[in-house]
């Protein structure tokens, strides 16, 4: 299925190149060293993808196994590295080509989730993993609770619909490389919308008011 789509490759490339560069950018406000700061481009670009090869049992996982995509977030830690004090400016755009990295990964973890023969919720939770994965790892390793789990941001959800979608349309046999972008869009779009208009979701409840 994903052959149908040609442009993924280059697709999931830049998801690592810009979660590298998300990563890095974190280390070097926590002011790491050069190497702190590639170890967390490495693990931000290639987590999710790393986490999702352990769920479904692919080995060896793609963030030490590929090394097109290690060679990417390497090249994305560097480039923050060197051109943090103009990219720190630019992060609204950062932030919304992490979007579409999480819109990437989401649907690719999915559709390897079910080419691997995993049950349907089991190829939706993969694919949230893969989308949040590097994010989590990224916020762990810097000392920080995961954004995804107490910014109250519309985060995880977009991946999660997004996840949903593909699965639909992988039991519907019309998964194609327009469907997939789509899916890919929904996310995208979801994600990009929640930063603008700050949407947010519930947080604790504190019960019912008083009579």
């Amino acid at each position: 299925m994903i052959a149908d789509l040609p442009y993924e490759p280059l697709l999931e490339i830049l998801g690592v190149f810009v979660g590298a560069m998300s990563g890095a950018l974190a280390a070097v406000r926590k002011q790491f060293d050069v190497f702190g700061i590639l170890v967390l481009g490495w693990a931000a670009g290639l987590g999710g993808g790393m986490l999702r090869d352990v769920l479904i049992g692919a080995v060896p996982p793609v963030g030490i196994s590929d090394w097109r995509l290690v060679v990417t977030a390497v090249v994305g830690a560097l480039t923050m590295y060197f051109f943090h004090p103009r990219l720190e400016r630019a992060r609204r755009v950062i932030v919304v080509l992490d979007a579409g990295a999480l819109a990437v990964f989401t649907v690719v973890g999915t559709i390897k989730g079910l080419e691997l023969g995993t049950t349907a919720m089991a190829a939706v939770l993969v694919g949230v993993m893969t989308g949040v994965g590097g994010g989590v790892l990224r916020d762990l390793l810097t000392g920080e609770v995961p954004v995804v789990l107490h910014h109250r941001q519309l985060y995880a959800v977009p991946a999660l619909l997004g996840a949903t979608l593909t699965v639909f349309l992988w039991e519907w046999d019309a998964l194609d490389g327009a469907t997939i972008t789509a899916a890919v869009l929904l996310i995208f779009v979801l994600r990009v919308l929640a930063l603008r208009f700050r949407l947010t979701v519930p947080g604790p409840w504190r019960g019912f008011p008083p009579r």
